[in-house]
């Protein structure tokens, strides 16, 4: 085969396999197999507001700070000073049941306010000064990995959080289609012609191994989730579709330890409240069909289920009827063995704001992923999340 056709072809690959095409040999990767307990992660990208999201509806200063924008109708009240948005309420169910647990005022020291570098820090587990290249799922894989759809990320292109030193999981958002494209007659001919001088010649035979994985984890995912369809019903958007096809990822008994999902749109600048109500409802509809799903299948007492956001939004509303992005913010926890359901802590002060009339955080993000690793995934954090980051009691 030509060079030039090669590489057209293996970039080619590369893009629709969603693996890095420059990654190391898979020789070095372990080759412990990973546990039975799942974590699914939901990133809520944009920046949610936290503070309408769980409201103070007995503080003045809420409403003092939000005269347009705070919620003032048909908000859950689950304790003597917080409530859900009336969004959430299809989420109720798991509050009341103990399987929800709610941590305010999470951030990080020196919080960055750009969408691009917070999301790095949440990724990669770094701090604000701090520039990693990995992602804290990603080393998870470096030490505990197998194959690439031991993690695998419902979308097209693999997010920072997945991709290790040495070890990268999957993405994909139609698992026939990833399966279908692997079958492509090009894909074929680049591994007949695997043993080509020109491939040793420039160190390109890890690319043609990399190829093999991602084609023989195609096959796996394919014909493993094909076996049990999922029957629950799921409301019509594109995030329902990513839960759904990770609820028959995991009832299929596919061996993925990791699954990241993500809701788009929560940069609420102008007209947040139409905007947030709509969000909320689609996360909490598609997130209740999934509990239902995963617990039709057995599949619930086995599954944690983490959502997050890159920052909160300034405490006081702005001109146009929105918020700027903040800083500290809420993290929700879902699952059946939580240590501590309902609201972890306390909502942080409206009174004692950072000086940029921010909330001030409190609990430290790493701190929830080491507790994750630690107690739900049962693998020492040390590696992965710096060591200063203690455990937490809520799982």
């Amino acid at each position: 085969m030509k060079r030039r056709k090669f590489l057209k072809n293996s970039a080619l690959a590369s893009s629709l396999f969603f693996v890095p095409s420059f990654v190391k040999a898979l020789e070095s990767v372990a080759t412990e197999r990973l546990g039975y307990k799942r974590l699914v992660i939901i990133q809520l990208a944009g920046g949610n507001d936290g503070l309408n999201t769980i409201i103070p509806y007995n503080n003045d200063l809420y409403y003092k700070a939000r005269p347009k924008l705070a919620i003032t109708k048909g908000i859950i009240k689950v304790s003597d000073d917080l409530g859900f948005h009336p969004s959430l309420a299809p989420l109720q169910n798991l509050y009341d049941n103990g399987e929800l647990s709610i941590i305010n005022n999470v951030g990080y020291p020196n919080p960055v306010r750009s969408h691009f570098r917070s999301m790095d820090i949440w990724q990669t587990a770094s701090g604000a000064e701090e520039y990693l290249q990995s992602g804290w799922l990603g080393r998870y894989l470096d030490i505990h990995g197998k194959k690439p759809y031991n993690a695998i990320e419902m979308d097209e292109q693999l997010s920072l959080a997945m991709k290790g030193d040495h070890f990268n999981g999957i993405a994909t958002n139609d698992y026939k289609v990833l399966y279908n494209t692997s079958k492509d007659p090009y894909f074929k001919n680049i591994i007949n012609h695997h043993n080509d001088a020109h491939l040793s010649e420039h160190n390109l035979g890890y690319l043609y191994q990399t190829m093999i994985e991602a084609t023989s984890s195609a096959t796996y995912i394919y014909e493993t989730t094909n076996v049990k369809l999922s029957q629950q019903e799921y409301p019509q958007n594109s995030f329902a579709k990513q839960l759904k096809n990770v609820a028959q990822f995991i009832s299929s008994g596919l061996d993925t330890k990791v699954f990241y999902t993500s809701l788009n749109g929560f940069d609420t600048h102008a007209n947040q409240y139409n905007k947030q109500t709509r969000l909320l409802s689609t996360y909490a509809e598609s997130v209740s069909a999934f509990v239902k799903d995963l617990k039709h299948n057995d599949a619930f007492n086995d599954t944690l289920i983490l959502t997050f956001s890159e920052f909160g939004r300034r405490v006081k509303q702005n001109a146009a009827n929105g918020t700027d992005h903040g800083s500290a913010n809420n993290v929700f926890v879902i699952g059946k063995q939580l240590k501590q359901a309902g609201f972890y802590n306390n909502l942080a002060s409206l009174s004692d704001l950072d000086t940029n009339g921010d909330l001030k955080f409190e609990i430290d993000f790493r701190s929830i992923y080491a507790t994750i690793l630690n107690e739900w995934m049962q693998v020492s954090s040390d590696g992965i999340i710096n060591s200063k980051h203690k455990t937490l009691n809520f799982i």
